[in-house]
């Protein structure tokens, strides 16, 4: 049986920052105490299971996210290969408010456009993949470079070839005008993760919260300015600043004429605010939390995307492809965001790893760069995941390493085993005991 992962010792965590019970306790009254000590018990633990791939750890239904679960204890993520396949993705449970969102915008299953401004490390970004149609692109992306690739090797493993990575800051997108969907969940305070980040206890300030709201006022315009008339921005943050929340809307609205969509969370624990909804961990099985949605005015006739994912160079292009303007299309090809499919090595051309995981991408490399599959059980799959050459006879060309039917990585044969071709960074480092 895999270890489950200790509980957090709350005694490790530092002291909540005073002038934040300050405000709290002006803020709440009474409630702040039932607040403040849920903020010292360890979180829960909360997956959002992937559509389209089986598999997962069982659990119990998150109300307001269809595919999301809560487990009765915290198992060691990093030895499921499961996790590593894209078969499920471990997030905090307020974040799945989105489908709500998404719900209340009418974009479920639709073939809508959508950016994901500030997207690493990729869990909105990849809810957004399942719950948006077939035809639909998500451009998902990160202006920081260091969490840039955290986001990709995420959204990748995710297996959608609707996603297109970018970096780009926010300004970049004002121009386009044509997204049906922004997704902002801005850089914050970061008060909503006092429970399981000591940085966040440690670092929070008045000073922080003036100039984390002077920030998302920025990001909001940009935004705002990449919607098309009748798309949807969905807002949303992980703190309870009211100068990061709802302040923070109505002083967008002051200036800019929008309806505010009406989320409902299914559920009596999401608090409704004047604007958005807000979880907090005395009141809800999640973590701290603010979303709303807001719609600009206007009609736009966009194309309906249609057609297969189809091969360009090293890339594939996503269904909706042929839908999206030709400047964003330009935009994304500049940054390289599409999904790869091959890349040139030294004496020849080798499968991508973000290839391995995508179904659609696997059935499209067959008829350019042919490969066989070895299914691995878990022991092999781990070996393979810490990036061990796996034993073999006969093996030649490249090797499709796969778990319980899902794409983990690739190999090269080389005889007697098969040689790891699995990203330096992608590898596990647990001991073989798992610990």
């Amino acid at each position: 049986m895999r270890r489950a992962r200790k509980a957090r010792d709350v005694r490790a965590m530092p002291p909540l920052p005073t002038g934040l019970v300050e405000r709290l306790s002006a803020t709440l009254g009474d409630e702040a105490h039932a607040l403040l000590t849920a903020l010292d018990r360890p979180p829960p633990t909360s997956i959002r299971l992937n559509p389209h791939k089986p598999g997962g750890p069982a659990g119990t239904p998150v109300p307001w996210c269809t595919t999301g679960r809560y487990l009765d204890e915290r198992p060691l993520f990093t030895v499921d290969p499961l996790l590593h396949a894209g078969a499920y993705y471990v997030q905090e449970a307020g974040s799945m408010l989105i489908e709500r969102a998404m719900a209340a915008a009418d974009l479920i299953g639709a073939d809508a456009i959508a950016l994901d401004l500030c997207a690493a490390p990729g869990g909105k970004s990849t809810h957004l993949l399942s719950l948006l149609g077939p035809g639909a692109v998500v451009v998902c992306n990160e202006v920081d470079g260091r969490r840039l690739a955290v986001l990709r090797e995420n959204v990748w493993k995710w297996g959608s070839p609707n996603a297109c990575v970018t970096r780009f800051p926010a300004e970049a997108f004002s121009a386009l005008s044509h997204f049906d969907l922004v997704l902002l969940d801005a850089p914050c305070s970061g008060e909503g993760l006092m429970r399981r980040e000591p940085m966040a206890r440690a670092q929070w300030s008045f000073e922080l919260v003036r100039q984390c709201s002077a920030v998302q006022a920025d990001l909001l315009h940009h935004a705002w300015r990449a919607l098309r008339p009748g798309g949807v921005l969905i807002y949303s943050t992980c703190t309870w600043a009211d100068e990061e929340d709802e302040g923070q809307l109505r002083r967008f609205l002051q200036q800019h004429e929008a309806e505010v969509l009406s989320i409902d969370p299914l559920d009596n624990g999401p608090s409704r605010g004047a604007l958005g909804l807000t979880c907090m961990p005395h009141r809800c099985q999640a973590e701290g939390f603010f979303i709303a949605a807001v719609r600009k005015p206007g009609t736009s006739d966009q194309p309906v995307a249609a057609g297969p994912c189809t091969v360009d160079g090293h890339h594939l292009r996503p269904p909706g492809w042929a839908a999206m303007p030709a400047a964003l299309r330009a935009a994304i090809d500049r940054s390289d965001g599409a999904l790869p499919l091959t890349l040139e090595i030294p004496g020849g051309t080798a499968p991508h790893p973000a290839a391995a995981c995508c179904p659609e991408a696997l059935e499209l490399l067959r008829t350019v760069l042919p490969f066989a599959t070895v299914d691995l059980d878990r022991e092999g799959a781990l070996s393979f995941l810490r990036g061990e050459a796996i034993a073999s006879t006969g093996a030649r060309g490249h090797a499709l390493m796969s778990h319980a039917g899902l794409g983990l990585g690739w190999a090269k044969g080389a005889g007697n085993r098969w040689n790891n071709r699995h990203p330096a960074g992608w590898r596990i480092r647990t001991r073989r005991n798992g610990v």
